[in-house]
């Protein structure tokens, strides 16, 4: 039996990454940050119904000495490093934070099993967002970088290092340039999760309006179900590489918010309001992935529609909603 560490694995990608992985017949780990919330941590494993089927760690990722305990305890076949400070706006309040967590966490990883574990196969979660400033209309794993915000660069400085425990020490390290995928495990402070958070409370007549800023940029959405299996693909390689996982087709936002609400008959237009609050202080107007090596490679392609995955986040959120289950 195959035994894993998720870090973040209380998160949207952590949770579907652990209910695959149990599929596969591995011993799923998982290294949790405590806190005075810790009745809600794990609310998206006890969704997915795999709570008693985790193994917990208490850890952090700022905590190198906590990381060399858990992976000497666990001693992994692999490690998928999913947790960071993943919510860009946050990132430009507290920039260090971000700093510490998503980039230097991801190398306190990678130093923890060089020193304990070094044949461990370890994921590293990179994002389309340290593409930014987009150099290319289409984004591959060649596409140089240009970070717009604290998290795209934190995220960037965990994706070279990763490289260089590769290149360096021989360890099979890899990442994955993921783009937007979304769920109903989505948190709210995301656009797609928000959006269809609200269509369900205005159907229930519990919300009036929907605040959003920027509507016409464009995202590259996809399905979290899909790219938590791009992720196990990417270890199960004779050689450790990086892959673009994407769909390779664009949305504007104000496309993804006509689907979820003409999916309950709403007209979009009469809810939206734009609101200068929730605009970036640098944006990214446009993120599109080319997924063909990926494709080529690991013989992976996303398989459920924009619309299908929407349709699912919306009838998630009305069941909570009526229910009141929150706080995912």
């Amino acid at each position: 039996m195959k035994k894993a560490l998720i870090t973040g694995i209380t998160g949207q990608d952590g949770a579907y990454l652990a209910e695959l992985l149990l599929n596969k017949g591995y011993e799923v780990h998982g290294l949790i940050r405590r806190s005075s919330t810790a009745e809600f941590v794990d609310i998206r494993l006890k969704w997915l119904g795999i709570r008693d089927k985790i193994i917990e760690h208490d850890g952090d990722l700022a905590d190198l000495s906590a990381l060399i305990r858990v992976i000497k305890e666990i001693q992994p076949d692999e490690v998928y490093n999913l947790a960071a400070q993943s919510f860009v706006k946050t990132s430009w309040q507290q920039p260090i934070l971000t700093g510490q967590v998503t980039g230097l966490g991801a190398v306190n990883v990678l130093e923890a099993l060089r020193m304990i574990k070094p044949d461990t196969r370890y994921y590293q979660a990179s994002t389309s967002e340290m593409f930014g400033l987009i150099q290319e209309n289409i984004q591959n794993e060649e596409t140089p970088f240009y970070p717009r915000s604290p998290y795209a660069a934190a995220k960037l400085y965990a994706h070279w290092m990763t490289i260089n425990y590769r290149e360096s020490y021989d360890m099979y390290s890899c990442s994955g340039i993921l783009f937007n995928h979304e769920s109903p495990l989505r948190g709210l402070e995301f656009v797609t999760r928000k959006v269809t958070d609200a269509v369900a409370r205005i159907k229930l007549g519990k919300q009036k309006e929907l605040r959003l800023g920027n509507i016409d940029a464009k995202r590259d959405w996809g399905d979290a179900k899909d790219y938590v299996r791009a992720m196990w693909l990417m270890l199960q390689q004779e050689q450790a590489d990086d892959f673009v996982i994407a769909t390779g087709k664009t949305t504007t936002v104000r496309e993804m918010c006509n689907i979820a609400f003409n999916y309950l008959d709403l007209n979009a237009e009469d809810y939206i309001t734009i609101d200068p609050k929730f605009f970036r202080p640098a944006e990214v107007e446009i993120l599109l992935g080319n997924p063909s090596k990926a494709q080529e490679k690991l013989g992976w392609s996303a398989e459920i529609p924009l619309e299908q995955m929407i349709q699912e986040m919306v009838d998630a959120d009305l069941e909570r909603v009526k229910s009141e289950i929150y706080p995912i």
